[in-house]
């Protein structure tokens, strides 16, 4: 029997994403370096299924249909590069190797100019959803040699999930590493939606004194709303769980939140372009100040700051105020994810569909929620849209929001509790409303004791510097910096 696709990595993405080709009326043809696994998937996972396995990148390659679809489910770094080198002698021009898993984009773009060159049409594809979405249906984001996409896409949109109106979320992101930064945006807002929540339940907990059930059943109300989304729903289900003595599983979990680097990338990427990704930056230094929990132990009995104080108002109309801030935070969260991305698709001449990534979104994925619709209406209305801010869905959200934004914040900081993600969040919409920032002193600073230069309000463009002490000499810097 010949298969439509070929798939290596029999970790549980992999078997999930094998058993979902299945159930759509593919025949996939399964490998793995450990050759045992084979034997074991099919002998049970996928028992009873049209799955044929392989036992070597040779047997493997025969036995798929022309042109070759191969789907890699493995480690990022060298061991896709492995991967690749030891199909290439068994593969003809035209045949496809996808790259499914978390890789870096700058290396699916090299691999799409290297391949391309010896006539292999390369995919790298962002997979989001985890062990569920692989299963059911994931958000798929692939990248890469537009020549390959007429091939996979039969494959790719049937298994992905589907949006509420039956649209699969799937489509082609993008030439050569489009695929993958789009993933690496997407992580880089799930950690900031992350840490918002993480924020909001500290708040509710600490400040609020809260039950585990009373925090869960605002999450089920919330999630009802405008801010319907997987990882509120997720919240809500942990905050009800119990361990087997009955107390909350969750206020057992130690303090330290992990991270296997993708909202790392993000954040420096943005730093690289200039662009202020804050929200997602904050929500990565957030966790790294979670893993000093030693330092963070010791701290608590010698650094002073508010001790117990609690919220004393109407928790109520507290509790809708968060629910509001929560809401204006993700607006501003997912537009600084679209300024980065509008940024790199310029940098690298990608022509990304952003109506089409918001609905890949709406599904499958992690960070899929109710307003992503809102965000794919705003970029087909205005395809060249700036910023998602100046959208009037969005501005009249957030104009909403104003009161119950500050007011979250403000009480946050008398009560002692850090809100890094929702601060730099506003800070940030108030920045980006303000038509003058003190930077002009800055710029002033930089050039008296480093000779700068700056522009003048009337004349930009134009670089001059001051001999500000009447010491100085008049030359400018122009070869260093200090």
């Amino acid at each position: 029997m010949s298969a439509d696709i070929g798939l290596i990595g029999l970790a549980v993405m992999g078997q999930n994403l094998i058993l979902n080709m299945n159930d759509h009326g593919f025949v996939v043809c399964a490998y793995n370096r450990t050759v045992s696994k084979v034997d074991r998937f099919l002998e049970n996972e996928a028992k009873g299924t049209k799955v044929i396995g392989a036992h070597s990148d040779e047997e493997l390659c025969a036995k798929l249909k022309k042109p070759r679809k191969i789907m890699l489910l493995v480690k990022a770094g060298s061991a896709v590069d492995a991967f690749i080198n030891n199909l290439l002698p068994h593969l003809d021009k035209g045949d496809i190797i996808i790259d499914g898993g978390n890789s870096h984009f700058p290396d699916s773009i090299r691999r799409t100019k290297e391949l391309e060159e010896k006539g292999i049409l390369f995919v790298g594809t962002g997979v989001s959803g985890g062990e569920e979405g692989a299963r059911h249906g994931p958000s798929l984001m692939p990248g890469g040699n537009p020549l390959a996409w007429p091939h996979i896409k039969p494959i790719f949109q049937s298994i992905a999930a589907k949006a509420p109106d039956g649209a699969p979320c799937c489509d082609w992101v993008g030439e050569n590493g489009a695929g993958h930064y789009v993933k690496m945006v997407h992580n880089g807002i799930e950690y900031g939606d992350m840490q918002l929540i993480s924020e909001i339940y500290q708040i509710m907990n600490e400040g609020l004194d809260l039950t585990y059930e009373e925090m869960a059943n605002v999450f089920d109300e919330w999630n009802k709303g405008d801010l319907d989304s997987y990882l509120i729903e997720i919240t809500r289900d942990i905050l009800k769980f119990k361990d087997k003595d009955g107390q909350p599983l969750v206020s057992k979990i130690l303090d330290t939140a992990g991270q296997k680097g993708t909202g790392k990338w993000t954040a420096i990427d943005s730093l690289d372009r200039g662009i202020p990704v804050t929200l997602i930056g904050e929500a990565v230094y957030s966790r790294c100040l979670s893993s000093l929990k030693e330092e963070r132990t010791r701290a608590s009995s010698v650094l002073d700051g508010p001790k117990n104080v609690k919220f004393q108002g109407d928790k109520k109309k507290f509790l809708d105020q968060m629910g509001q801030a929560l809401y204006a935070a993700k607006i501003v969260s997912y537009a600084q994810g679209y300024m980065l991305m509008r940024q790199a698709a310029k940098d690298y001449g990608w022509h990304l569909n952003n109506a089409g990534i918001a609905l890949m979104w709406r599904g499958g994925c992690i960070i899929r929620s109710a307003f992503l619709g809102k965000i794919r209406d705003a970029y087909t209305n205005k395809p060249d849209l700036e910023n998602l801010l100046f959208d009037s869905f969005f501005q009249k959200a957030t104009s909403k929001a104003q009161h119950a934004w500050r007011t979250l914040i403000g009480q946050a900081a008398i009560m002692g509790i850090p809100t890094p993600a929702h601060a730099t969040a506003l800070n940030f919409y108030d920045g980006l409303r303000h038509q003058l920032l003190p930077a002009n002193l800055i710029q002033a600073q930089r050039d008296y004791f480093g000779a700068h230069t700056y522009e003048l309000l009337t004349n930009p463009g134009q670089h001059v510097h001051t001999n500000w002490t009447g010491h100085g000499g008049d030359v400018s810097a122009s070869t260093y910096d200090v």
